[in-house]
């Protein structure tokens, strides 16, 4: 799952072992946007992992509840009325321009809606209209 938050742009997976374990990988572009995570929301987030081979550099591993109840956080905290100036404001002018530009190329759903849409599968799968099996 991506979040993209006026704090920060994170991955949220379930790795092999945070199956086991009842956690999540949380994942980072930039050190900053999980230090912020830690100390705004989510206090139970463990160390900070820096990786120079993984897709995402940084990664911390946390309880599976204690990521739900900070994106809950994360809501019940919601201020703004225009996602992309609050980025701006927080994090600045640099930031909210990436982030437009991701705004950008995910308006293409709603330019071409035919294109890009899909149909649920088993699994909570999807598959793109003319997809073909694989």
């Amino acid at each position: 799952m991506w979040l993209i938050t006026p704090i920060g742009f994170f991955s949220v997976v379930r790795k092999p072992t945070d199956i086991k374990n009842k956690t999540l990988t949380v994942r980072a572009r930039v050190r900053s946007d999980l230090e912020a995570l830690q100390a705004q929301y989510l206090a139970e987030l463990g160390p900070i992992q820096e990786s120079s081979v993984n897709d995402y550099r940084f990664r911390a591993v946390a309880p599976q509840s204690a990521v739900a109840a900070a994106m809950a956080r994360l809501i019940e905290h919601l201020d703004y009325s225009n996602f992309k100036d609050a980025v701006k404001q927080r994090q600045g002018a640099a930031r909210a321009h990436l982030y437009h530009g991701v705004w950008d190329v995910l308006y293409r759903l709603q330019q071409e809606p035919n294109v890009f849409t899909s149909t649920p599968t088993k699994r909570g799968r999807t598959r793109s209209a003319g997809a073909g099996s694989s």
